[in-house]
């Protein structure tokens, strides 16, 4: 008879996060991957509207079976206001561990028509990596366009994706 269980020791999710650029006073910062990106206008949300570090947290979220970034996080609790998407992060990765798996590895896509991310990309996978505790090199930011198309095409806005895997953690599921 055929072995039906799903192996639980390895997972993958997906996420996906998009938000619209604040107005251009330059009050906001633009925050992408835990990295400020000068001389361009934030992006609208409750915490810091980091769009890279959300589709992450919702794909780690999704990976485990956790249900999405909303439940964990929601717009609507004053405790997530102007918060760092990177504490937030590293706070689904603490509760990944609680539920006995670590990162495996983090792969993502950017789509913005400005600013230009690619001087910033190496620190962002340093900023990355180190809330993920893993190495740089696990961790991918690619950037796209939209080539004019759409809301993001038109500059409106930035959106990410992120697939990730995690792993069981043999050391902690041994205890």
């Amino acid at each position: 008879m055929p072995d039906d269980r799903v192996d639980l020791d390895d997972r993958v999710g997906l996420g996906t996060d998009s938000h619209r650029f604040s107005h251009p006073d330059g009050t906001r910062p633009l925050i992408l991957g835990g990295v400020e990106l000068p001389d361009h206008p934030g992006l609208e949300g409750h915490s810091d509207a980091d769009v890279l570090t959300h589709a992450i947290i919702d794909a780690l979220i999704g990976a485990a079976g956790l249900g999405d970034i909303g439940l964990h996080f929601p717009p609507t609790d004053p405790k997530w206001a102007n918060a760092s998407s990177i504490d937030m992060l590293r706070t689904t990765v603490a509760m990944l561990g609680d539920q006995g798996y670590g990162v495996s590895n983090v792969d993502t896509v950017v789509v913005a028509e400005a600013p230009r991310l690619r001087p910033h990309i190496e620190a962002m996978r340093g900023q990355l990596a180190a809330a993920l505790n893993v190495e740089p090199s696990a961790v991918n930011v690619k950037a796209t366009t939209a080539e004019g198309m759409g809301a993001i095409g038109r500059g409106e806005g930035i959106q990410a994706q992120a697939v990730v895997r995690i792993v069981a953690d043999r050391e902690r599921s041994s205890r």
